[in-house]
């Protein structure tokens, strides 16, 4: 039941006793407040590679960074650095041989909350010789990302030689998954190859990977574009799901499909197969256009159409999010996919009056709230990190508004020689705390110097702003989420239909994240609502 007044719960109490008698949740505004709030690494400080391809994951007790070109492991409840090295020393140690002519690229690190271990993975390349390059995946000895690590390389296309690029991974609880964006010496497109690996045997001793299975070079027009195995938690009934974009949308035009395939017996050496794929018809979409900053420069990349961030999967839900035009505006657009029929349950746009929207990155958990975390700019504004959180209230998905996080500081140039383009993202991490899963973990890039970017990373704590009412001895205790800014507890002696609300007058004791009003008990009974003064 809806009332006016643009309030969030309703509460009946028995003032007498102190009892309860109903309550009823409405669609309301997810609580949201900023945790830790810190810069990880630096260009030309902690690396010297541009793009960072900014990748991350939170952990039981750290976050783990892993961008081109550094190694980090933060303690999650101070923000402070516990241990750093290159990502070529990352690999190395993982027992990874690497001569000197190799470098590393295209990271993505997940933690996996089926065997609270750590997978990570890249792909080496002779930027001299531009083939037949391999996928590098490591997995943790522990759920501890300081300790050791086991690393494997192995040929990406074994059978053509061909380069494997933009690298992706992901995590059920039967395998472990990568994909590459492939091309030919010629520098041509050819589709993506896809892997599938036991996890049994990765959480071996000693682990191993001789059990994996590849599907060879997989045609862009039947399986999509960029290959995003997903990263899944909880308990989903179905074999690991693989979603695409139908294109990457570089002819400007709009587009209309997903691409949702299936990896199944995964868990059986060798014997991993690939279903048919399901064509999903979404709202159109096409290529975003570069984001404007205040130096008045367009020449920012913020990419194509592609899934560029992990796709999730809690239970036999998926969310998916990528950024595309609207109205000449960079916008966010997100998916909600049931993984047990392969069909699209709702998407939505997000936008913003002022800002182009630009390497989004999405996490759920289990009560269907969700964080989007991206980076957003304008002609007004330099480059920020920002999020938005949605909750799903009666099966339906719906976001708050757009928060910055940290803002840049200097519009952002960077220019190649040739192409003029100044090089961003290439994407961007969010993650669930797998110790609590209303707190949310994004890694964004911001700049902080005309060509200096900085990652930031950023805890968000979620919860629905909702009443608690709680007998305590002669009185009642009230209590809501004190992030709940710009709200007033109010009071009416029986249910109106309009007005008749009166504000109480106690000021709020705030404690443990939480503000509290304690009010005596008495004979008469009374309803209380948060509501928008």
């Amino acid at each position: 039941m809806k009332f006016p007044g643009g309030f969030l719960q309703v509460l009946r109490v028995l003032l007498g006793i102190g009892l309860v008698l109903s309550a009823s949740r409405t669609p309301a505004a997810m609580v949201v407040r900023i945790g830790q709030n810190f810069t990880g690494s630096t260009s030309g400080t902690d690396t010297f590679v541009t793009p960072a391809d900014g990748d991350g994951a939170v952990g039981p007790n750290h976050f783990v960074e892993l961008i081109n070109g550094r190694y980090s492991v933060y303690d999650k409840s101070s923000g402070s650095r516990v241990q750093t090295k290159t990502d070529f020393g990352f690999w190395t140690n993982s027992g990874i041989a690497l001569s000197v002519n190799l470098d590393v690229t295209d990271p993505r690190i997940v933690f996996d909350s089926y065997s609270q271990r750590w997978f990570a993975s890249m792909v080496d390349v002779d930027f001299n010789n531009e083939t037949s390059n391999r996928f590098l995946l490591a997995v943790s000895a522990g759920s501890d990302p300081t300790g050791a690590w086991h690393g494997f390389a192995f040929v990406a296309d074994p059978v053509n030689g061909n380069f494997a690029d933009f690298p992706t991974l992901g995590v059920d609880a039967s395998g472990v998954y990568l994909g590459g964006d492939m091309f030919d010496t010629n520098n041509n497109s050819l589709g993506s190859v896809l892997v599938s690996i036991p996890k049994s045997d990765l959480l071996g001793n000693p682990p191993a990977i001789s059990g994996r299975a590849s599907f060879g070079i997989l045609s862009s027009n039947t399986r999509g574009n960029i290959l995003q195995p997903a990263v899944t938690s909880g308990a989903a009934s179905t074999a690991e799901s693989v979603l695409a974009v139908g294109d990457l949308g570089y002819d400007f035009q709009s587009h209309t499909n997903l691409v949702l395939s299936t990896i199944q017996n995964a868990a059986a050496a060798g014997g991993a197969t690939l279903s048919a794929a399901t064509v999903l018809a979404v709202p159109g979409y096409s290529v975003p256009i570069n984001p404007p900053q205040p130096d008045g420069s367009s020449n920012l990349d913020n990419g194509d159409a592609r899934l560029s961030a992990c796709v999730r999967r809690v239970d036999d839900v998926l969310y998916a999010v990528h950024a595309v035009e609207v109205s000449r505006r960079a916008v966010l657009r997100w998916y909600k996919i049931d993984a047990a029929s392969n069909t699209l349950t709702q998407s939505g746009t997000i936008t913003d009056n002022a800002l182009d929207l630009f390497y989004p990155s999405i996490a759920a958990n289990a009560d269907g709230t969700v964080v989007i975390g991206c980076n957003g700019s304008s002609s007004n504004a330099f480059v920020g990190s920002y999020a938005v959180a949605g909750e799903t209230v009666n099966g339906a998905l719906s976001f708050g508004n757009l928060m910055l996080l940290k803002a840049g500081s200097a519009s952002y140039q960077s220019p190649d020689p040739v192409t003029g383009v100044s090089r961003w993202g290439d994407y961007s991490a969010t993650s669930v705390d797998p110790s609590d899963p209303n707190r949310f973990w994004t890694l964004q890039m911001i700049p902080v110097g005309a060509s200096v970017w900085a990652t930031q990373i950023t805890e968000l704590i979620t919860s629905p702003l909702r009443l608690t009412i709680t007998p305590s001895g002669a009185n009642i205790i009230i209590s809501w989420p004190a992030g709940a800014t710009g709200f007033q507890l109010q009071y009416s002696p029986s249910l109106p239909t309009s007005g008749n609300w009166a504000p109480v007058t106690q000021t709020p004791v705030v404690a443990n994240n939480q503000s509290t009003v304690t009010l005596p008990a008495s004979e008469s009974a009374g309803f209380f609502r948060l509501a928008n003064p």
